[in-house]
């Protein structure tokens, strides 16, 4: 059995209702860290000692910003022994830009942890040890500056995720799409902003008529959560597409069943 939580599904600006993205796997593996990590982490009652691979879609902000305060409560608070071995899985070049990041968070404070608390891997695929879950990194398309990537997550089950990252409509995309079970797409803008970086509403219905045996989930919404009156209103998407609300969970049986839950 796998389970996949969504402790949050809003996008950079944090609607009503909804906390920056953020999936954790079987409580292990971490894909980003948002500003409010620890926060969203303490909501799902997951402790960050149990963090065992971290992996990075880009260098955005609402993405990584959170990295700091990670490091810094598992070297003061949840595991002072370094007893918890931290896998960070990330693209060339990461390793300095999380690394400005803390010393600019906590000068001084983060250079051991930095040096002896993380273990960094820049391969674009591998296991990820200790867990029953694999990765392929594959680009994406968003702001070129911050080297977006997405994830192809399979489980030992046989169980494939589509992790687009942060990500417009583009060819990565769709060359994995139909061997995926469950596609997660971000849905970042609504459909009278112009940008080829995110999907819109439109987008994510086309893709969904593409690939109908896929189970789409909606993530990174710029919508407010659901019964929010205030901020946009959550466009109106047919059944099969899913919008995901904080606290949701994705639940693969031992039988191959997939359902939606809820920790909230």
């Amino acid at each position: 059995m796998a389970r996949i939580d969504f402790l949050g599904t809003g996008n950079a600006f944090s609607p009503p209702g909804r906390m920056h993205a953020l999936i954790l796997l079987d409580g292990h593996v971490l894909v980003d860290t948002p500003p409010t990590v620890l926060f969203q982490l303490q909501r799902a009652g997951a402790s960050p000692a149990d963090i065992e691979h971290l992996l990075f879609t880009h260098w955005h902000a609402d993405h990584t910003f959170g990295f700091p305060f990670l490091l810094l409560e598992r070297q003061h608070v949840s595991d002072p022994d370094s007893t918890r071995a931290l896998s960070v899985h990330l693209r060339p070049g990461g390793r300095d830009i999380l690394g400005l990041l803390c010393r600019m968070g906590f000068p001084g404070s983060l250079d051991a942890a930095l040096e002896g608390r993380v273990n960094w891997s820049e391969s674009e695929s591998g296991e990820l040890v200790g867990t029953e879950w694999s990765f392929e990194r594959f680009p994406v398309c968003h702001t070129p500056e911050t080297d977006p990537h997405g994830y192809e997550l399979v489980h030992s089950s046989g169980f494939r995720l589509l992790h687009c990252g942060d990500s417009g409509p583009c060819e990565g995309i769709e060359q994995r799409a139909a061997n995926a079970d469950a596609v997660l797409l971000e849905m970042g803008i609504p459909d009278f902003v112009n940008s080829p970086h995110h999907h819109t509403p439109s987008d994510v219905i086309s893709f969904a008529q593409r690939y109908p045996d896929v189970l789409v989930l909606v993530t990174h919404n710029f919508a407010s959560g659901a019964g929010i009156e205030e901020g946009f209103p959550m466009p109106e998407l047919p059944d099969f597409v899913h919008q995901l609300e904080d606290g949701d969970a994705l639940i693969i049986g031992k039988d191959g069943s997939i359902s939606l839950d809820s920790y909230s």
